[in-house]
């Protein structure tokens, strides 16, 4: 069974960084893209990042320049610094990840959600 595992949330003023974690564990064969959403209290879940097994990113336009997505291939584990915060980027951030796992089936697994609050 994939699990995925998110740590680094917690509450920062506006300006302030946070730098959150993200480790497959299970059978895995493979592992396609690997990103972070983010949802806002009553909103729908957006994308922030993704990054590709070729190391190719893409961002949310509103995060351009501030937050940078990174990942270890070899390890199945996939970062997101995030500089400059603004209050507006409070929510719950979700790592979510498209493996082929032990079924030899490729699906997108997510993690828990951890909770990132900025202050003003």
């Amino acid at each position: 069974q994939v699990q995925l595992v998110e740590a680094g949330g917690g509450s920062v003023q506006a300006g302030g960084s946070l730098r959150l974690s993200c480790a497959a564990s299970g059978v895995i064969f493979s592992t396609n893209f690997m990103a972070w959403y983010r949802q806002a209290p009553g909103k729908e879940r957006d994308l922030v990042a993704i990054v590709r097994r070729d190391g190719s990113t893409n961002y949310a336009e509103s995060v351009k320049g501030r937050f940078t997505i990174s990942r270890d291939n070899d390890k199945n584990t996939v970062n997101l610094q995030m500089n400059s915060l603004k209050p507006e980027e409070t929510g719950v951030y979700y790592c979510a990840a498209e493996i082929r796992d032990i079924s030899l089936l490729t699906r997108v697994y997510w993690g828990q959600g951890t909770q990132v609050t900025v202050s003003s």
